[in-house]
């Protein structure tokens, strides 16, 4: 054989792996939307990432997953989920209240979104039915907006002498704040409840807000269930403590970090659910053919000491209820 068929025999060889690595498939892309910070969602990522694995994908090996951030700054989703869009990201999943999913829907009608919603979705107007969404959206539904009348009647078993019961919300969240006022409002009559709204979209605004607690002293707190609330639980906790209010809250997140007591469903299940979703939309499922999850279990967290330093005696009935009594 001549010297250059040797050469051009070897060539064609070793451009054999070379052209093997070009036809691999590209590793898909998730682009994870959230109007809050990463530090408020380290255990609700962790669920994320676990329902990812349970269908074959972890990131950073056969899948990546790209963060936008808004950092409590509503008014940066749109642009966050058009740069999503721009880098041709194969799913998003919106996280953090309505707003991360309003603005990834606005910026694509093609990529799949994949939600987490604390109240109605259909009612949202982001999916046609539960069954069925008719569009490039599907994901679970929490329901702890529309558990809001059940939390109020837990607080008041908690404290059966309360009839002013100060209730927090982020003004930010308007349609959040309306729906669970829109909920709750039966069961402020049949309770015979008298609620004053407090409104703390920042930090300071929620040291405000507990201030003017210590000049009206209400005879509990609810906390509505928000994104940026839910970011500041420990926070909230800590003044509950120090202004000596009883105080219930959405999801045991607030109970883990002092709060008195929560109500609500699995949060970090819920991203395990939405991380199984992701994955199977990966692998060829098509949104519009995926059904709204609901939530299959709710707690309710007990810190009994927290209650102790209120000097608070938990009732018999939601201590026999309780999932978990924290100690």
């Amino acid at each position: 054989m001549r010297r250059r068929e040797v050469l051009g025999a070897l060539g064609g060889a070793a451009a054999w792996p070379i052209a093997a690595h070009a036809q691999q498939p590209a590793i898909p892309v998730i682009g994870f939307l959230d109007g809050r910070t990463p530090e408020a969602l380290t255990e609700r990522l962790r669920g994320f990432r676990q329902g990812l694995k349970e269908v074959g994908y972890v990131d950073g090996e056969n899948v990546t997953i790209i963060y936008r951030w808004a950092e409590n700054q509503v008014d940066r989703l749109p642009a966050l989920a058009a740069d999503l869009v721009r880098r041709r990201v194969d799913v998003i999943v919106s996280s953090g209240g309505p707003n991360p999913t309003f603005a990834a829907k606005s910026a694509t009608t093609t990529i799949p979104i994949v939600f987490t919603s604390a109240e109605d979705p259909v009612r949202r107007g982001f999916v046609a039915s539960l069954a069925r969404s008719g569009n490039n959206l599907t994901g679970i539904n929490f329901l702890n907006l529309e558990l809001a009348a059940k939390t109020l009647g837990l607080l008041r078993e908690l404290v059966p002498a309360a009839t002013r019961v100060a209730v927090l919300v982020n003004p930010a969240s308007a349609l959040n704040t309306e729906s669970m006022l829109r909920d709750i409002e039966p069961a402020v009559r049949e309770l015979g409840l008298q609620i004053e709204i407090a409104h703390a979209s920042t930090s300071r605004e929620i040291d405000v807000a507990f201030a003017a607690f210590e000049r009206d002293r209400p005879d509990a707190l609810f906390v509505n269930g928000d994104p940026f609330l839910n970011a500041r639980r420990v926070q909230l906790a800590l003044l509950a403590g120090y202004y000596r209010i009883p105080a219930i809250y959405s999801g045991r997140e607030y109970a883990e970090a002092g709060g008195l007591i929560s109500y609500g469903s699995d949060i970090t299940d819920a991203y395990r659910q939405q991380g199984v979703y992701v994955g199977r939309i990966l692998k060829g499922s098509k949104p519009s053919d995926m059904p709204i999850l609901q939530p299959t279990k709710f707690e309710l967290v007990i810190n009994a000491q927290t209650a102790r330093m209120l000097h608070l005696a938990i009732p018999s009935s939601l201590l026999a209820h309780a999932d978990e009594v924290i100690e």
